[in-house]
């Protein structure tokens, strides 16, 4: 290849790489514009949340735990608080860290499942510089509702409390993806239910990693509470 052929090689790629920049650019423009205009009609009740304002006021920084397919109206209900969201390094995770930057979320880039430590890492950070996190264990590829371990390595290394989230969709979009990825519809009901404060037990990743069962349980029981919530 001669320098002239390079010299082209080399624009064409810039050239690709500022179309799919700008057309990612109008996805996230887009995507966060319909979400404002379709939640905005949401109606929204949280039950039991006082574990979770009583942390706050103590000033003590916490782990947001919820799964993959419910982060869509979780996303708007946590908006402008300020919490670090951790999202994959892939396309569709730098879609959904965009759009969750325009919410007033901040982004730890990485997963807790491939190349996890620079994630657990970051992690760790952000709850020892004072800032709440929010994680789904089953992201960013599956299989949905199984508990993967780094959030609770996370929470044994900092110290940190996790408080779990449930949200349950009177009626919404299912998308056919591996976590079924909910999209709440129109004047949707939307019951977002809390856990107490969870302590993440072990002087050790491995003892951390061991309770994910607990949490899974956790996770179960507190699906069918927003459940039932959403009945009463």
């Amino acid at each position: 290849m001669t320098s002239e052929d390079a010299g082209r090689h080399a624009t064409d790629e810039e050239g690709a790489r500022a179309a799919a920049e700008r057309r990612l650019r109008r996805t996230v423009a887009a995507g966060t514009a319909t979400l404002r205009a379709l939640a905005s009609t949401w109606r929204m009740r949280v039950v039991h949340d006082a574990p979770l304002r009583r942390l706050r006021a103590e000033g003590r920084p916490v782990i947001l735990a919820c799964w993959h397919g419910e982060l869509l109206p979780l996303l708007w209900h946590h908006r402008a608080q300020g919490i670090r969201i951790l999202v994959s390094e892939h396309r569709d995770g730098e879609i959904i860290a965009r759009v969750a930057a325009r919410l007033g979320f901040g982004a730890v880039r990485g997963s807790t499942t491939r190349g996890g430590g620079r994630a657990l890492l970051g992690l760790v950070r952000e709850l020892e510089g004072g800032h709440d996190v929010a994680v789904t264990p089953d992201g960013p590829r599956g299989p949905a509702h199984q508990y993967a371990p780094g959030a609770l390595v996370a929470a044994q290394r900092a110290g940190a409390p996790i408080v779990a989230i449930a949200a349950h969709v009177d009626r919404a979009w299912q998308l056919k993806s591996w976590d079924r990825f909910e999209i709440p519809k129109p004047f949707a009901r939307i019951v977002v239910a809390y856990s107490d404060e969870l302590v993440v037990g072990g002087a050790s990743a491995r003892e951390a990693a061991a309770e994910v069962p607990r949490f899974e349980a956790v996770m179960r029981e507190l699906a069918e509470r927003a459940e039932r919530a959403s009945r009463a």
